[in-house]
Formats: C-alpha cells, sequence, structure tokens
C-alpha cells in the first residue's frame, strides 16, 4: 500500500540560479499524481529532491513521519527503500542482459538467495509484459521495452512510491498509449503511490488523480485532475491547449510588453476542452474510491468549478 508524501515550502536553488520555492503539496497514498510544466522549470530536479538525491535549501519532506530532508545518511538509505524511480532512459547497464537488470537491486540491497530473486525477478517481468525477453540485452529491444524493463527493476523491492521522470520520452504515441495502460494497472495492483513527470497533454488528461503545474519557479496548481482540467487560470489553459498565447514564453515568462500586445489584439487561450473520462484498469474494474464532494485542493486562490466531481 502506498504512503503519503507531505511537501512543505520546499525551495531549491543552484548557486545563485534558483529552481523553485516554496513548492507546498501532498501526493495522496496510493493515488496516481501528474506533475507538469514547461521545460527547464526543474520537474526532473523535483523528482531526484524527493528521493533525497538532492538536497533542498529549505523546506520539508515528510514521508511516513520522517522529514527527509533532516535525516542522516544511513536513515535517508533505509527510507529510500520505499522509492522506485524509473529514469527517462530506462538507466539499465548495456553490458547486463534484461534479467541480470532486474535482479540489480535485489543483489545489491538483500541478502535473498538466488532462487528467491529468480521467482521476484520473474513475477515482475510478467507484470510489465516481458516474458521471454530475460536473455536480451538493453541494445537488442525496443525502446518501449526498454521502459517497461527500467519499470519491472523500479518494482523489483516493492516500493511504496513509484517516480516516473519523463517515462513517454522517446516514445510514439502508440507505446505511450500503452505505457500509460500499464501504469494504471500497475497502480490498481500494487496500490503505491505514484508521482509521474510528463509533458504528455493526453497523459495529464487521462491518467492521473491529480495534476500540479510548476511554472516560473513556483507550484501554480495542485489537485485533483478535474480542478486544473476545467480551470480559467491563463497559464493553465496555455499549457493544456498547447498554445501560444498566454503568460509561458519561448524561454519562460512573457515581458510585460508582449502580454499587453496580445491583450490589445484580443487574443487568450481558447477554453480548455470537455474532462475526458479516466483511463479505468485494463480488467474492467472501477479505480479506486471517488473523491468525496468537498474534497478539493486549492492553491494561489484557485477553487473548484462549481458542481464539478471525479468522473
Amino acid at each position: 500500500m502506498g504512503v503519503e508524501v507531505q511537501v512543505e515550502g520546499l525551495t531549491k536553488s543552484f548557486g545563485a540560479s534558483p529552481v523553485w520555492s516554496d513548492v507546498t503539496l501532498t501526493l495522496p497514498a496510493g493515488e496516481i499524481s501528474v506533475l507538469l510544466g514547461p521545460s527547464g522549470t526543474g520537474k526532473s530536479v523535483f523528482l531526484k529532491t524527493l528521493v533525497g538525491l538532492l538536497k533542498p535549501d529549505r523546506g520539508a519532506i515528510v514521508i511516513d513521519g520522517h522529514d527527509l530532508t533532516k535525516l542522516r545518511e544511513r536513515e535517508l538509505y533505509e527510507v529510500r527503500k520505499l522509492f522506485g524511480v524509473l529514469f527517462q532512459d530506462g538507466a539499465l547497464f548495456g553490458s547486463m542482459n534484461i534479467y541480470d537488470n532486474v535482479a540489480f537491486p535485489l543483489r545489491e540491497h538483500t541478502r535473498k538467495p538466488e532462487r528467491e530473486i529468480r521467482e521476484i525477478v520473474a513475477e515482475k517481468l510478467d507484470m510489465v509484459g516481458l516474458n521471454g525477453a530475460e536473455t536480451k540485452l538493453p541494445g537488442e529491444i525496443s525502446g518501449g521495452m526498454r521502459k517497461r524493463a527500467g519499470l519491472a527493476r523500479a518494482l523489483v523491492l516493492d516500493p511504496e512510491i513509484v517516480l516516473f521522470d519523463e517515462p513517454d520520452s522517446g516514445l510514439d504515441p502508440v507505446r505511450t498509449a500503452y505505457l500509460n495502460q500499464l501504469i494504471i494497472d500497475l497502480n490498481q495492483q500494487i496500490e503505491a503511490t505514484f508521482l509521474i513527470v510528463t509533458h504528455d497533454i493526453n497523459t495529464a488528461r487521462t491518467v492521473p488523480d491529480n495534476i500540479g503545474l510548476i511554472y516560473h519557479g513556483h507550484l501554480a496548481m495542485f489537485g485533483p485532475r478535474e480542478m486544473l482540467l476545467s480551470s480559467t487560470e491563463p497559464v493553465v489553459r496555455q499549457f493544456l491547449n498547447a498554445q501560444r498565447i498566454g503568460p509561458i514564453g519561448m524561454s519562460e515568462e512573457k515581458d510585460a510588453d508582449e502580454l499587453e500586445a496580445e491583450a490589445a489584439a484580443g487574443a487568450e487561450p481558447p477554453p480548455l476542452p470537455p474532462i475526458p473520462l479516466q483511463l479505468p484498469p485494463s480488467d474492467g474494474r472501477a479505480r479506486r474510491a471517488e473523491r468525496a464532494p468537498g474534497q478539493w485542493c486549492s492553491v494561489h486562490g484557485v477553487t473548484p468549478p462549481e458542481g464539478s466531481f471525479r468522473q
């Protein structure tokens, strides 16, 4: 079962260059959350900070009663066992076959006998649909298969929190759709807390229970999927519509002159399209219990639209 992740006032910079500041959100236990944002806004840095690979300048990350930012290295090592991470490229060892790649965390971090390791690796490869690929090298399989092998390795220690760093990167739309379905099915099966960093709008619209948007060094919004997909906030409408009109510019935030010129021309982002249904698990069962009315998250004064509810 997944655990809740509470992030409070998290701030990170590299030298004099701020990445983001005062990020506060809660990843609900067992749910799928997506983090969006323009390129270069520090989404991958956020994942590395969550798992303790980078230390924040200030703020707290509270998991299972422990603030990761205050733990000693040995204590942090133990808490990291709660995490599984799927990196952008799968991060597989090119000289190891798929079996040995997936078995690596078990051999490195446990004292399990090889017989038990074989059983666990077979189970995880079956979960991601890679039975029969055990002896292949990463260079001998497709990008989508490498992602699934990386996911099997991320799951091999039975994590309670799984982080996905742009899992759709390098995949065509069909393979992305298959991967999205796999993510939903795995969440239904293992009930871990999932956080996905992605640029794929279709993934953001159909997969998660919650969506966050990082923009201009701050968390612009975070809350239930329907709240962002029906938002009137210009930055949210622009990003989810993939439009040039709005506050996001080519490099970062548009300057005042550009915004005034757009306003004078009467330009504004089009309304967001209707909210699609969430993808259901492939076994036909309903997704986890619906959020009760009133359990909305409000960020920066944004409130849910009248009559909104989980699809």
